[in-house]
């Protein structure tokens, strides 16, 4: 068995947050016309899963609304996957359709019997099957992970956010787009469990030595956040209180030598639950459940069913000593952000993974004090590299924006933000930008992450955004003192006018200066012990 190395770990590896190259295999982008043409309402994915022969048989029917003039309907799906035969499930239609693989081969333009106007609804089922892409480093290279338990039986998961779900079935791979609800149905040797999305409403054994389970997501949810999860599980089900007064079914699907121990640590992760619940929102999937599962990787935050694959209690994994799960603690935090709460477009990736990462240096704070949370701050500011800007204004892929920075400088963002805005504010737009008061996942942008803070803040904020989201360089602070005068300065690479304030610490008197203009000159007695931003609350460039 092979734990994934950290994140920090990976991201040095893969570049250090420079943009990648545009990968054959990447999510996202700008939205095809063909594709922005229709809404999908419903995924229903029917697969069986042959692990000896690494391979993969289904089929995918889509329901889809109709928004504007369509004659092809395209679907992605990975050129590894073979197509045996596409039909429309409407009387008097031919079948199978006209398939045409464009894109490398990752794009099917199914070409329709006809023009299909606005309002109308269309149902179509791929068949298809073959041996998916094997992932070569998951989750960050994802794909199908084959691997074996300690005892040698069949473990496998699925992984796909940086390479889209169509590696593993037929989907139209964009997060603009989330079905309304999702049916999966699986089947496995029947010595096997499989663990997905949702709720499970069933099993069935269609054949001597196979059981299929019969997974439903009743919300909406994004493509890569669905998943597979396949062992010989032991399952530890239980319920969870929620702060909304209502029972959440909790599932931790487990390896059998590990069951004591999961649940040793369950009240801890139960506890994650408690502080995001309290922090942001309820957990917003209640109606299904909260799902773990023990992964052949690292993690991951797919929908239902986080991807758990560190040791069993370890505080370390995430590359800083958390005192807490903290993996654990991320990618749950992604029910909130990533899951609930989506991005319309990759470009605004930050949203997802600033807020996550954010929020680990929370519950630190929460658990552990302040001293804890300047510990974590103060890792997160040590992995900022500025190569490129965190947001974009115009679509772009997955790959495009992956890199340590929508992690890190998206949570030293939130960090100064607080200080900007005071808890109260800020603790109220966290719960808005988490969604609160809104029953079904919602899509966002940053404008609208930006629009919250505005609202909450009773001020403009686009100087702040503008600054430390859409440029690759920090602002820096420039510092001159002649005589009694201390003269403070920003400067930034686009030369804006930028406001934020700064505390300083005169012979151990803490003021803070406002920095109307982006400057500020305060008398100081010559001689006096003088210290800028003290406590770290400032995003800036090192001096």
């Amino acid at each position: 068995m092979r734990f994934a190395i950290t994140i920090a770990a990976l991201l040095v590896l893969v570049g250090c947050g420079s943009a990648p190259a545009q990968h054959p295999r990447d999510a996202g982008g700008p939205l095809l016309p063909e594709q922005a043409a229709y809404d999908v309402t419903f995924y229903d994915l029917n697969l069986r899963v042959q692990p000896e022969a690494q391979r993969i048989d289904g089929a995918l029917t889509v329901h889809a609304a109709v928004t504007a003039p369509l004659e092809q309907f395209v679907l992605n799906l990975d050129r590894d996957l073979r197509v045996r035969a596409v039909s429309l499930l409407e009387e008097g239609v031919r079948s199978p359709l006209d398939v045409e693989r464009r894109a490398g081969g990752n794009q099917l333009w199914i070409a329709l019997p006809r023009t299909y106007g606005v309002g109308e609804s269309i149902r179509l089922r791929v068949t298809y099957g073959g041996t998916p892409r094997e992932a070569p480093d998951p989750p960050w290279d994802g794909g199908f992970t084959w691997s074996e338990t300690p005892g040698g039986a069949p473990w496998i998961a699925t992984s796909c956010q940086t390479i889209g779900a169509d590696v593993w079935w037929p989907v139209k791979d964009h997060p603009s787009d989330e079905p309304d609800s999702m049916a999966i149905h699986v089947t496995v040797p029947d010595s096997l469990v499989v663990a997905a999305n949702g709720r499970l409403r069933g099993t069935a054994q269609p054949a001597n030595g196979l059981r299929t389970y019969r997974w439903f997501a009743s919300t909406p949810i994004n493509a890569y956040g669905v998943a597979l999860n396949i062992a010989p599980y032991a399952t530890i089900d239980t319920t969870y209180a929620s702060t909304a007064g209502t029972d959440v079914p909790v599932s931790f699907f487990v390896l059998p030598n590990e069951e004591a121990d999961a649940r040793r640590v369950l009240p801890d992760l139960l506890d994650h639950v408690r502080f995001l619940e309290e922090t942001l929102r309820p957990y917003p999937f209640a109606a299904d459940k909260y799902g773990i599962a023990r992964t052949p990787f690292l993690g991951m935050e797919h929908q239902t069913i986080i991807a758990h694959g560190a040791p069993l209690g370890n505080t370390n994994s995430l590359g800083y000593d958390a005192g807490f799960d903290a993996l654990h603690f991320h990618e749950l935090a992604h029910e909130w952000f990533g899951n609930f709460v989506t991005v319309r477009d990759w470009k605004d990736f930050w949203v997802h993974e600033g807020f996550a990462t954010y929020l680990e240096a929370l519950y630190a704070e929460a658990r552990q004090g302040d001293s804890a949370y300047a510990a974590v701050t103060d890792y997160f500011r040590r992995q900022i590299t500025n190569r490129q800007p965190i947001a974009r204004r115009d679509a772009a892929s997955v790959q495009q924006m992956y890199g340590r920075d929508i992690y890190f400088k998206g949570a030293m963002v939130l960090h100064t933000l607080r200080t900007l805005m005071g808890d109260d504010a800020f603790f109220a737009f966290l719960r808005r930008a988490a969604g609160a008061g809104t029953d079904q996942p919602i899509h966002v942008t940053t404008d609208d992450v930006v629009r919250i803070a505005e609202e909450e803040a009773g001020r403009d904020l686009d100087w702040f955004f503008d600054t430390y989201l859409y440029q690759a360089a920090l602002p820096r602070l420039v510092t001159e003192r002649a005589g009694d005068r201390l003269t403070l300065r920003w400067t930034t690479s686009a030369e804006a006018s930028f406001a934020m304030p700064v505390d300083v610490r005169v012979d151990g008197a803490l003021r803070r200066v406002a920095m109307e203009a982006g400057r500020a000159t305060l008398t100081v007695p010559v001689g006096a012990s003088v210290t800028i931003d003290p406590q770290r609350h400032v995003l800036r460039a090192r001096p």
